[in-house]
């Protein structure tokens, strides 16, 4: 496999590829909802973000470097936002680990007590219950409307978004995702 992924590394280089920007192909991947997954042509440069937790301690994005992050900007009175919320769950529980993470963000006016009564009635349990009050975060990452999902790869860069909802745990969105957990391996 690494002999494969060498010759392939090797002939993109040779062919004019950007080094710095070798993420899988995930075209094969775009799929049922993930058709409206935009890819980027070159990853945008990180952002050294911080976000505060439920408890007003701040977060930074940073600390999600070296793994694929699903950041996913939504709202509790965001309906589309409301129903996907299970599915980031579920795909959290699924695929979260040291290669990838789900990472929700309340965005605006969106009270504590509001989201963690949010996160008990519909079981949510595997997501963090971080907040972007001033929408500092979403203005940066230039975020017009709700739901927003950007995956991020592991050195924080933005690599692909999606306008609007989708069934995160659905099989498209777990082939697209695994893939990008392979291709670190």
């Amino acid at each position: 496999m690494r002999l494969i992924r060498s010759a392939v590394l090797y002939t993109a280089l040779a062919l004019g590829a950007n080094p710095a920007f070798a993420a899988p192909d995930l075209v094969p991947f775009l799929q049922g909802d993930m058709r409206k997954l935009v890819l980027a042509d070159e990853p945008a440069a990180p952002l050294d973000a911080v976000v505060i937790d439920a408890a007003d301690a701040e977060v930074p994005l940073s600390s999600y470097r070296g793994k694929y992050v699903l950041l996913n900007f939504w709202a509790t009175w965001c309906p589309p936002c409301r129903a996907e919320m299970p599915a980031l769950d579920r795909l959290q529980a699924e695929l979260g680990g040291e290669r990838f993470a789900v990472v929700t963000i309340a965005t605006g006016r969106n009270p504590v007590p509001a989201i963690k009564d949010f996160f008990a009635s519909a079981s949510i349990t595997h997501l963090p219950m971080l907040r972007d009050p001033k929408q500092t975060l979403a203005r940066q990452m230039a975020v017009l409307g709700l739901p927003v999902t950007v995956i991020l790869d592991p050195e924080g860069r933005e690599i692909a978004r999606m306008q609007g909802d989708a069934h995160w745990d659905g099989p498209e969105a777990k082939a697209l995702i695994a893939a990008l957990i392979a291709s670190e391996g």
